[in-house]
């Protein structure tokens, strides 16, 4: 009979006191992946469905989604909540694992790096989109008249 190892790493065993941690980041994998299915589903509809589909996303249609207060919150919060899922669904592996304290912690950390990094220009991103770039040396793309 073959026995398989458990997937826990015993560098965190499970704590009696406190906050459970691993707990609220179950829960929160739950609850934020049954909110990505709507916003995702929701942003494949409104943009490829609902409109001329792949063909017609271009700078303008950008523009002019990122001109509505409610499309900046709908896509900073896909943004948000696809990113802190998948960080926590990376951190979840990294500690079951990644058996060496010192492997553990660098790998966590990057992780969090990356997290906070992609959330921090990516939000950016959104709320300063200017689609009114001013001149340019190439006339690739038509610049706003009035600013």
């Amino acid at each position: 009979m073959t026995t398989i190892e458990a997937p826990r790493s015993p560098l965190r065993p499970a704590r009696k006191r406190g906050v459970n941690w691993e707990k609220i980041g179950w829960m929160y994998m739950r609850g934020s992946g049954i909110l990505l299915v709507v916003l995702i589903f929701g942003h494949l509809i409104v943009n490829l469905v609902l409109g001329q589909g792949v063909k017609a996303i271009d700078f303008g249609f950008v523009a002019g989604k990122y001109a509505s207060p409610f499309w900046q919150v709908w896509d900073v919060l896909m943004l948000w909540l696809a990113l802190i899922h998948g960080g926590n669904g990376m951190r979840t592996l990294v500690n079951d694992y990644a058996t060496r304290r010192s492997v553990n912690r660098v790998l966590n950390y990057a992780i969090l790096a990356a997290v906070v990094i992609l959330i921090v220009l990516g939000t950016l991103v959104v709320f300063t989109f200017d689609p009114c770039l001013g001149e340019t040396p190439t006339a690739l793309i038509k610049q706003c008249s009035a600013h």
